[in-house]
């Protein structure tokens, strides 16, 4: 067994979604790929299982009965950090966006194989994990874990922010996208760059979730939105954190 395979024996999943017999037919497969998996039915319930199970991630659907993905995932993120990812039958960038904004990390067109929903969850989630062990192996060593820009201070050991002393309230992929900039100060990643390091796929030169990201980012860290300063957009090159802001 690899350690991939080791790892996943301790995953929780939850997958939010009203057509049972998918949900079951999902559930089949990923538990047969070594998942644990509760399955929730109702848009209703669905905040308080995953404020009460806290899963190490969450599957939403957007169209639910009781109340959609998109309320879910904005009610939850207060004291839910980890990854949400969120199926969608519509094709509208819209609803992707929304998302996106919403708090979720990745979102996925239907009908979805299985296979592709597994990748998705095991990539989201090795990475969530080996960010979390270099941040510790990073506090017991030499390279720094935490790094500050004057009145900002990022703590990837404990994965955290702080501006102005005040924690900055981050979702998972956000602070992966914070902590990839910051410690590439100085230096202009490309999305395709961001988009292997974050997601662990290849970009494919559509996807609209970084930008996203860092349009929800900016104001969070006190970054003016229309002249930032701190998280720059280079054109047709990338995004720029900049040392002294």
């Amino acid at each position: 067994m690899d350690r991939v395979e080791q790892t996943n024996e301790s995953w929780r999943i939850l997958i939010v979604e009203d057509d049972e017999r998918l949900a079951e037919l999902t559930r089949e497969y990923l538990e047969s790929n070594g998942l644990a998996v509760s399955l929730e039915t109702h848009g209703g319930p669905a905040v308080e299982r995953i404020r009460n199970e806290q899963p190490d991630l969450v599957v939403l659907d957007l169209m639910l009965p009781g109340e959609d993905g998109l309320s879910i995932c904005r009610r939850v993120r207060p004291f839910y950090s980890g990854p949400i990812i969120m199926l969608t039958a519509r094709t509208d960038d819209l609803d992707q966006v929304l998302g996106l904004e919403m708090g979720a990390d990745d979102y996925i067109g239907k009908p979805v194989k299985p296979r592709v929903l597994l990748a998705r969850i095991r990539a989201m989630l090795r990475r969530v994990t080996e960010n979390a062990q270099s941040g510790a192996d990073e506090a017991g060593g030499e390279e720094p874990s935490r790094l500050q820009f004057n009145d900002l201070v990022v703590d990837r050991s404990m994965r955290e922010a702080w501006l102005n002393e005040e924690g900055i309230d981050l979702t998972s992929a956000e602070f992966d996208l914070l902590w990839l900039l910051a410690s590439n100060a100085g230096r202009v990643l490309s999305r395709e760059e961001i988009f292997t390091a974050l997601r662990g796929i290849e970009y494919d030169g559509q996807d609209r979730s970084i930008d996203v990201r860092v349009s929800r980012i900016r104001p969070k860290i006190g970054d003016d939105p229309i002249h930032p300063r701190r998280i720059k957009t280079v054109r047709s090159k990338g995004y720029l954190f900049v040392k002294e802001a």
